[in-house]
This record gives structure tokens, C-alpha cells and sequence, in this order.
């Protein structure tokens, strides 16, 4: 029987490491962060009150912030930005909140100033996608999403 390069393949396939701020051994339950207080409790994160004796750790999006370094960038420029920029960033931190009260590691980093409109960083692409969505059913414009590093990374653009 000729082998050709067509034939099965069966091979055991390396899983690629999805993201390093996620610690590959499981945390002794209950962990808490000692920068935010989130406990670590039954596999996730979640805002609860720490029991007593519970492990101390820094949680991974506290990680990112100390870093500085987001999973998610979102850009937000325009004319109607520059009119609507106080209710746009109300829009933004009640999307945030939202994500948050649910998922622990989706925050927001920083607001920034750019020169045509502001900049958002995030530690999770999550909440930069959500945020995205957002604006973009809220007030229309042109939305952009990219993601960049396989998917650790999405960046967006939104104009209007």
C-alpha cells in the first residue's frame, strides 16, 4: 500500500496555552485576592466575603492591571463621539458594571485621552466585545473588532 501525504495523521496535538494570567494549577479553595477581595471559590472567581483562613493570591485581572497589559483595546473616535462623550463613558461603565458583577476578571483598566476621542483598555476580550456591541446597537456607527494572538487579544474601533 503506497503512502501518500493525503493519509490520516493521528497525532496527539499539543494544547496551546490560552492565556498566562490564568494559573495552570488549581487555587486552594477559598483564595482571595489581596488587591480586590475577589474569593476564589469552587473553580471561579466570584465577589463574595472571604471566609476565615482563606488563601491569599493576586487574581489575574489584577495581574493585568499591575502589568499593564490588556487583552482588550477599544477605540472610540468622532464628531458624534466629541458631542456625547459624558453618556457614551456612562454607556461604557454601566456595560462594565454589568460584566462585572458576573464575571469578576472582565474590567475595565483605563480611560484614556486621545486625540480625536478616548481609548479603553480591558483584562478580558469579553468586555471589549460587549462594550463594542454596545455602542455600536446604541448609537450605530462603523464597529471594527479584531482579534490578534489567536483570540488573547481583540481590538476595537468604533467611529461615529
Amino acid at each position: 500500500m503506497d503512502k501518500s501525504s493525503y493519509g490520516r495523521k493521528d497525532r496527539l496535538m499539543q494544547e496551546r496555552e490560552h492565556d498566562v494570567y490564568h494559573s495552570r494549577a488549581k487555587l486552594p479553595d477559598p483564595t482571595r485576592c489581596s488587591q480586590c477581595g475577589v474569593v476564589y471559590a469552587k473553580g471561579r472567581w466570584v465577589w463574595a466575603d472571604a471566609p476565615e483562613g482563606a488563601s491569599l493570591t493576586v487574581c489575574p485581572a489584577c495581574r493585568r492591571i499591575a502589568d499593564r497589559f490588556p487583552a482588550g483595546q477599544i477605540e472610540m473616535r468622532g464628531s458624534f463621539f466629541a458631542g456625547h462623550r459624558e453618556e457614551i463613558l456612562n454607556l461604557v461603565r454601566n456595560v462594565e458594571g454589568r460584566e462585572k458583577a458576573n464575571h469578576p476578571m472582565e474590567r475595565i483598566m483605563a480611560i484614556e485621552e486621545l486625540p480625536e476621542g478616548a481609548g479603553i483598555t480591558t483584562t478580558g476580550i469579553h468586555l471589549a466585545r460587549g462594550i463594542g456591541s454596545a455602542l455600536s446597537s446604541a448609537y450605530a456607527g462603523e464597529l471594527s473588532v479584531r482579534y490578534l494572538d489567536g483570540e488573547n487579544f481583540v481590538k476595537i474601533s468604533w467611529v461615529r
